[in-house]
């Protein structure tokens, strides 16, 4: 008699077992639950703007995807191209439309999936894959220097093929040219110098014993109006040692420095009055072992006027101003300005100098009567620009005007 009510309580719970396994076979036999099998093909449920068969979509156009069958209803699409980037885009509230809310890339091919449920939440699928028509006009972009070993001090330049004025489109040229080092730099900015240049460089030099790379992401990707981005080839850099020659022209010294270690302080002749050196800091634009300088080449005659062969020649402007073998002036040397703008030293100075320098090295002149290094057009005057001022000429990090006028460039002919 004790033992009954404790079978009557597990018998009950067997029959509760029973019942709920009946009613979950039951309700399995009506219908399957809406995300237990693979989505339905739901070709027949969405319609895609873009053209049937061969034909490659207009890049002008967005792509639109629409929900067709009644009570059908679009819940995600992710749209890509071949590079694996993503087409951004908005889905009605509804989930009847969803449309690209940015330009297709010219010349792409596209992988769109879109996810669907009916109105029993029954899900759907359907993946399609179409290009897009080549782009007529195409912004070329070519990054300087050529490959090889630079200074810290040697900025990166991007030359365009077309101009850019608008603030829109600088915008997204800016935003797909990368520049990348390894150790990393100090920040970093690009500059517009003009409506088809820009340069790149660090708050402070770039690091030595270093590696500089720049891409560009523009392939395909709409600028302006018609104007899309073209493939661009890769540049690759490296830094030597941070080699830096301070030339102090009231003392007519130069003190040079490698890691911060000084290494030699070579005395020297700068530019004697009316023909001032200029002041500030330079990079170094190429090595030539001779040079024939003329100076009616630079608009120097009468009693000013030379025509001298000059050995073991090191350019930092464009307009004509080395660090060069000065052998007629070497009593001035280390005591006085006699030349017409470079920096003279002797022979075995000079020689010296030209065997340890490399292009991108800098060269600062302090303490000169005369002016300062233009920013632009005569060589590399970039770091005489203070930080705040370059970012300026970023459209990313400042804004910019529209448009900007650039120093002319100087012409490439000697002085000394």
């Amino acid at each position: 008699m004790n033992h009954t009510p404790r079978m009557r309580t597990v018998l009950s719970c067997t029959l509760l077992v029973v019942s709920l396994a009946a009613v979950a076979t039951a309700c399995g036999e009506e219908e399957r639950h809406p995300l237990s099998g693979k989505p339905a093909d739901a070709g027949s449920k969405v319609v895609f703007s873009t053209p049937s068969g061969a034909t490659n979509a207009d890049p002008n156009k967005p792509l639109e995807i629409t929900a067709k069958g009644a009570g059908d209803r679009i819940t995600d699409v992710t749209a890509t191209d071949a590079f694996g980037h993503y087409l951004a885009g908005e889905l009605t509230a509804d989930g009847l439309r969803w449309h690209s809310t940015a330009p297709l890339a010219a010349g792409a091919r596209y992988t769109v999936r879109v996810a669907t449920e009916n109105g029993k939440g029954v899900p759907g699928a359907r993946t399609l894959t179409f290009a897009t028509t080549p782009a007529k006009k195409k912004l070329e972009v070519e990054f300087g220097p050529e490959e090889g070993e630079y200074g810290v001090g040697q900025p990166i330049t991007a030359t365009l093929s077309e101009p850019i004025k608008s603030k829109k489109a600088r915008d997204v040229v800016e935003r797909a040219l990368k520049v990348r080092s390894t150790p990393g730099a100090n920040g970093g900015a690009w500059h517009w110098v003009d409506d088809t240049e820009l340069h790149y460089r660090p708050k402070e030099y770039w690091p030595a014993y270093g590696k500089i790379t720049a891409t560009s992401n523009l392939e395909g990707v709409k600028v302006d109006d018609k104007l899309y981005g073209a493939a661009t080839k890769p540049l690759k850099l490296t830094t030597g040692s941070r080699f830096e020659a301070i030339v102090d022209a009231s003392a007519h010294y130069m003190t040079v420095f490698r890691d911060g270690e000084e290494i030699n302080n070579i005395p020297v002749t700068t530019g004697k009055p009316g023909f001032s050196t200029r002041n500030g800091i330079k990079v170094v634009l190429g090595k030539q072992s001779y040079v024939q300088m003329r100076g009616s080449t630079v608009g120097i005659g009468g009693s000013e006027g030379y025509n001298l062969p000059v050995y073991w020649a090191t350019r930092v402007t464009w307009s004509g101003e080395y660090v060069h073998a000065a052998p007629w002036s070497i009593g001035s040397h280390g005591v006085a300005n006699v030349s017409h703008g470079c920096v003279g030293m002797s022979t075995a100075n000079a020689s010296w100098f030209f065997e340890t320098v490399t292009p991108g090295d800098i060269v600062q002149v302090v303490n000169s009567a005369g002016g300062y290094m233009e920013d632009f057009g005569n060589g590399f005057g970039d770091w005489n620009m203070e930080w705040e001022d370059w970012r300026k000429g970023s459209v990313l990090q400042a804004g910019t005007r529209d448009g900007s006028s650039p120093a002319d460039a100087a012409r490439l002919r000697p002085q000394i």
